[in-house]
């Protein structure tokens, strides 16, 4: 869809922090830009909205709290979006992950205006992962059932079984409208597929993920434990993400500090050039508890690498059972060893899964439909409007 330079809409994308919107949602708004859209991204800056500033888009440092529950507190952080939409005056809102979701839809109800709204549920965050059940989940469900009673939502989810606990839960409305989109997609060009590397001392083993628990860290670690004996100067664990100290599961740096070897284990940070890193690994592993779709997981079939996981939610939709990797319990170190151990132990295995991520990835993960599909949803609720 074009639209006419003098009959410009706006598009406004709320996410809560930069990294998170450069990483999984950008390349929306650069389309949205390229499709006629004016396009404002409103994300708290750590450092990175420069980033963001590209190609037209228009950026605003927009932070709150990802995880305060403190009632006053909160409540503010109502009143800033509700200011923040009475000040930009989109014609469509994009909601990124589950705070700006919650209050960004119910701070439009309170306004009362026609703007469209896109809900994007990518994963449903801390209060509902690893079986957390209480006063903060109860809370954010109520505020969604009042937020998503309008005319004129759309629902972007990233699995089934987060759009049937919704359903469960009664936030789904009828004039909802809901869509199926399999993450943020891959560039399956920039992420070509590239075969195992074969001339080294070490296999290496990469877990691509924040240093949260919810991700796993400590099943890993005992799943290190188990193999060691066995494969310690055969592999390397390498541990590629930052400690996220404004997340409740995040991972002490002491914790990965005494974890790590250096050689065994090695925790390398935050990484920018994950295509490279990617491509110098065997074997990709992510235990986590719960996730919308890890774009972690659908990077690593582009480039054809094996993947260990669980079979949580989101986790278990990248993975074809034996095909191009295998998936084991939650919280199970044991099992995530023996899985590891299997692939550590057959290169002919590693080579077939290799194959079969890659052409999952082509039929299922291609950022070009990804692209269309959000294009389409915008341009519907700017026709219904």
């Amino acid at each position: 869809m074009t639209l006419e330079r003098n009959k410009e809409k706006t598009l406004l994308i709320v996410a809560n922090i930069d990294w998170f919107l450069i990483s999984h949602r950008l390349i929306i708004a650069k389309a949205a830009v390229k499709a006629g859209w004016r396009v404002i991204v409103a994300c708290e800056d750590t450092g990175r909205g420069s980033e963001i500033s590209v190609e037209s888009i228009e950026f605003i440092d927009f932070k709150f709290s990802r995880s305060g529950t403190n009632p006053i507190d909160e409540l503010k952080t109502i009143i800033k979006f509700k200011n923040l939409y009475k000040r930009v005056q989109p014609d469509i809102i994009h909601h990124i992950s589950i705070k700006p979701v919650v209050y960004g839809s119910y701070a439009a109800k309170k306004l009362g205006s026609n703007m469209g709204v896109v809900n994007a549920i990518s994963g449903l965050g801390y209060a509902f992962t690893d079986g957390r059940v209480g006063l903060v989940q109860k809370l954010i469900i109520r505020l969604m059932r009042y937020g998503f009673k309008q005319p004129n939502l759309s629902v972007i989810f990233q699995n089934n079984d987060d759009k049937q606990l919704l359903i469960d839960h009664n936030v789904i409305q009828p004039e909802n409208t809901l869509h199926l989109i399999k993450g943020s997609g891959v560039d399956l060009n920039e992420y070509s597929f590239t075969k195992l590397p074969k001339t080294k001392e070490r296999l290496k083993i990469l877990f691509p993920a924040r240093m949260l628990w919810d991700k796993g860290v400590a099943e890993l670690r005992e799943a290190t434990e188990f193999l060691q004996d066995k494969f310690a100067n055969k592999v390397q664990f390498l541990l590629a993400g930052f400690t996220d100290e404004g997340n409740k599961a995040g991972v002490p740096s002491s914790y990965l500090n005494a974890w790590q070897d250096g050689e065994y284990v090695k925790w390398l940070g935050h990484q920018s050039n994950m295509v490279a890193l990617y491509k110098e690994c065997d074997i990709v592993v992510l235990p986590s508890y719960r996730e919308g779709l890890p774009k972690a997981l659908i990077e690593a079939c582009a480039i054809g690498r094996p993947i260990v996981t669980t079979n949580a939610i989101g986790c278990k939709d990248c993975v074809d059972e034996g095909i191009n990797g295998f998936k084991v319990p939650i919280k199970d170190g044991a099992t995530l060893a023996k899985a590891l151990g299997k692939l550590i132990s057959d290169e002919e295995l590693r080579d077939e899964m290799s194959l079969a991520g890659r052409k999952k990835a082509e039929a299922e993960f291609d950022v070009k439909s990804v692209i269309k599909k959000h294009l389409d949803i915008y341009k519907s609720l700017l026709n219904s409007t």
